[in-house]
Parts: C-alpha cells; structure tokens; sequence
C-alpha cells in the first residue's frame, strides 16, 4: 500500500476511519438499509477491499445536488425536499478489487454526502452507498486521493 492512505468502514460501528500521515480521522457513516452483499440490484452495501476509482465535486458548494455523477444545479438547504437520500456534496466512487464485489463500479456504490444527516450514525438508510454528514465528506475528499484504499466490513 505504498504511498496510499487505507479508509476503514465498519457496517456493525457506523463508522469511517482514514489514519493519515499519523493523524487518526474518525466520521459517523450509515450504509445500506437492505444490510451488506455485493448482490446487483440488491442496494446492499458491498464488503471486502476497494479503491477510490474517482473523486467528483471539486470546489462545488456544500449541498450540491448530483444526480448521475453531475450537478443537477440545485443546492440542498436545510428544510429544502430531497429525494430520499440525496446524493450531495462531494462523490467518492468505488470500485471493487476482489471477486466478490467487482461490480462495485458498476453498481454506482459510493462514499457521498446526505440530505438526511440527522440518521447518519445512527440507522442505516441507503440504498448500498456510504453516506456521510456534509461538512465530513468535504473534509474526506481532501484528505483522500483516487487510488486510495477503502476496506469496508
């Protein structure tokens, strides 16, 4: 793993952990409401070790609304109507390394932010994604590049 931070997700903890240069970061997560498996079309979480295939939403505003992978040009504000768990503010795309969950790409399983950051931590809510608070996302995105490891359990 030269040169390429490891990202940590525990499922059962509700929690994400990046140890870089030293420095342990530790952010609240939820995952999939329909619990863990790489199944396609089963909006379950996948487990095992991945990588960061893409970073998306460089310097876009907090809230941002992606749809797609693209900016829908709406920005989330509190009180504002989402779609349930809205994709928002930055997109960290994973990309499965073993055979169990290769399909991860394709599945369009991601680390992003919500517009349901009062259940982050405490319910799992997604439909497989990693969701975080926005204000932790950003500061994830800075801190990580594409290439970096994430092992989710």
């Amino acid at each position: 793993m030269k040169n390429k931070n490891l990202i940590t997700i525990s499922y059962d903890d509700f929690s994400l952990v990046l140890v870089k240069d030293g420095e342990k970061f530790i952010f609240p997560v939820s995952c999939a409401k329909n619990g863990r498996g790489e199944k396609e079309n089963s909006y379950k979480t996948p487990r095992g070790m991945f990588e960061i295939y893409k970073k998306i939403g460089k310097n876009a505003e907090t809230g941002t609304v992606f749809e797609s992978r693209k900016k829908t040009g709406d920005v989330y504000k509190n009180g504002l109507v989402c779609k349930e768990n809205a994709i928002l503010s930055r997109i960290l795309w994973l990309n499965g390394l073993e055979t169990h969950n290769k399909n991860t790409k394709n599945r369009y399983v991601y680390i992003h932010g919500t517009d349901r950051e009062n259940a982050v931590g405490k319910v799992h809510f997604s439909h497989g994604c990693v969701v975080m608070k926005n204000a932790d996302v950003l500061k994830l995105f800075d801190l990580v590049k594409a290439g970096d490891y994430v092992f989710i359990y």
